[in-house]
């Protein structure tokens, strides 16, 4: 009963909450007796769609196929992971009982207690099908939080008749043959420069109390080398969707982004999509490797439902291998399962291997402790700076101190 308002609810929090039901009913168990229950399930609105292949109403069907206990009401709602942490946060009983997340909204769920703990066989279970690594950024407290299916960070997607493989290790030797665009003034994509010369972030990413370090002369020199590569020719600046469209009309050779825009890139530039994790950019003589943000997207399961085992043992096959598989045919939504990167079909796959080359060997974990949400606004703020000539050779010393102050002041 206590979940009859959430249509309600998710209309007021400007989601669409109710997209389909349906009822699975299965035939009794021999050993037992079948539980009726209703379980709403959140997901974006790509993933229940019909020309998407509406993965989210398949995998549950399946799923209830595979648990003839459960006499099932599926309520489906629309919510990206973007938002359905802080929607379930403000109100965890008129909330979904599994949604999904991106693990930079951990702490949002956490602090709110909306969000349940895998413990036991469950834990076991997630833990055997993923790398310790991608539990990891779904873990706090040491306590398990999610189950992941795709990391999530970006990389490069290039022209490979303009660049070879060589050269996509280089952005300056991709600069000397052709137009290479990227988000300068996102504070997602960024910090690449700065923490590839040595700057942090609360350390490892998880104390909070020891702040960001984007100070000093190691600060200093990315913040020069970026106001140069802003004033080089072959250096644009992807804005508002202007990196895909200049890939469409041959005016760049080159854009930084993710899995999300795969499905464009491809049919612009067909067989001459080339796909790779980050590159080197040279400060002072001295190669430094640019370094992406990367996290997880996970299937939560509400602190509060009605019907805490089932809700668990559905978002974990809505992160198994099965799952991943089908999202991946249907979405391109590159898996994270340990089993599936085996598979020699979804190996081969250049957008598997650059996404997953890039989360193993060419990023930092995007910390998700509660002060991070100060330092997306300075980053962003001296982009813009640098993108206007406001920030110049002859400031650049006092606006990155005055970055690095914003990132640490909790006035942001």
């Amino acid at each position: 009963m206590k979940k009859k308002s959430a249509i309600l609810m998710a209309a007021v929090m400007g989601m669409t909450a109710m997209s389909g039901c349906g009822d699975v009913r299965q035939s009794v168990p021999e050993d037992g007796e079948v539980e009726s229950i209703r379980l709403m399930v959140w997901a974006p609105s790509e993933d229940q769609s019909k020309d998407s292949g509406e993965w989210l109403q398949t995998c549950c069907e399946a799923f209830a196929e595979e648990h003839p206990e459960y006499d099932i009401h599926f309520v489906y709602g629309v919510a990206d992971e973007a938002t359905a942490a802080s929607t379930v946060s403000q109100d965890p009983d008129a909330s979904a009982d599994v949604f999904m997340y991106a693990n930079d909204n951990l702490t949002v769920l956490t602090d709110a207690k909306a969000v349940a703990k895998l413990g036991g066989i469950y834990e076991k279970q997630v833990m055997e099908m993923n790398s310790q690594a991608i539990t990891d950024s779904l873990r706090q407290d040491d306590s398990l939080y999610g189950i992941p299916f795709t990391t999530n960070t970006w990389y490069m997607f290039y022209d490979k008749s303009v660049f070879s493989e060589e050269d996509v290790k280089s952005l300056d030797a991709m600069l000397d043959k052709g137009v290479v665009s990227f988000p300068l003034t996102n504070s997602w994509y960024l910090p690449a420069f700065y923490v590839g010369n040595g700057c942090t972030l609360f350390e490892d990413g998880t104390v909070e109390e020891a702040g960001v370090d984007f100070a000093g002369e190691k600060a200093e020199a990315v913040t020069d080398y970026l106001v140069d590569l802003a004033a080089n020719p072959n250096f644009v600046v992807d804005a508002d969707g202007s990196g895909i469209a200049g890939l469409r009309d041959g005016s760049i050779s080159a854009m930084f982004t993710g899995s999300w825009d795969a499905a464009g890139i491809k049919e612009i530039l067909g067989d001459n999509m080339g796909v790779a994790s980050l590159p080197c950019y040279t400060l002072n003589g001295e190669e430094k490797q640019m370094m992406s943000y990367a996290g997880s997207k996970a299937i939560g399961v509400n602190a509060t439902s009605d019907h805490m085992v089932a809700s668990i043992q559905l978002a974990i096959y809505l992160g198994s291998a099965e799952a991943q598989k089908l999202h991946y045919e249907l979405r391109n939504v590159v898996p994270c399962n340990t089993q599936l990167l085996e598979d020699a079909e979804i190996a081969s796959d250049v957008l598997v291997a650059a996404q997953n080359d890039t989360f193993n060997n060419t990023s930092i974990l995007q910390p998700f402790v509660s002060r991070m949400s100060n330092c997306w606004t300075p980053v962003e703020n001296m982009g813009k700076g640098i993108r206007n000539k406001t920030v110049t050779h002859e400031n650049a010393k006092e606006q990155t101190q005055a970055m690095n102050d914003a990132m640490n002041s909790d006035g942001i």
